[in-house]
């Protein structure tokens, strides 16, 4: 039986969609362009990557000439969202709190950050409590 598809999003994947985010509609050859130093692919590896993307429902193309042009048809947010539920899904058993929590211990977090979160679950408290009125 062949492995299953995976929705989220690869390393390769990752980069080209940034790109797609950053500069939107473009051909292949210039995303070969505008692959940062170091990271640089091979046009066949992009051109395979945008394919599965495109499989996956990242991307679409349209052909203008001879030329295909991909564009991003998921918002850079969207597919954020999309990874986090999926990440939450596979390792913290769909809990947000275990999520946060996790999130909370690592030892890592400045108090800056954590300045933040408190301000962030205040709001989203504030926003629950207008919507029960």
């Amino acid at each position: 039986m062949p492995p299953k598809k995976s929705i989220t999003l690869t390393e390769a994947e990752l980069r080209l969609m940034k790109i797609l985010w950053a500069r939107g509609e473009s051909a292949v050859g210039e995303l070969v362009a505008a692959m940062p130093e170091g990271a640089a692919l091979a046009y066949n590896s992009v051109l395979t990557t945008i394919r599965i993307l495109e499989q996956k429902g990242y991307v679409r193309h349209r052909q203008e000439g001879r030329a295909f042009l991909y564009s991003p048809c998921v918002a850079e947010q969207e597919a954020s969202r999309s990874e986090v539920r999926h990440m939450m899904q596979r390792f913290f058993g769909n809990s947000r709190e275990r999520l946060l929590l996790s999130l909370l211990g690592d030892d890592e977090l400045t108090a800056e950050e954590l300045r933040r979160l408190k301000e962030a679950i205040a709001a989203a408290a504030g926003d629950r409590a207008g919507d029960e009125l």
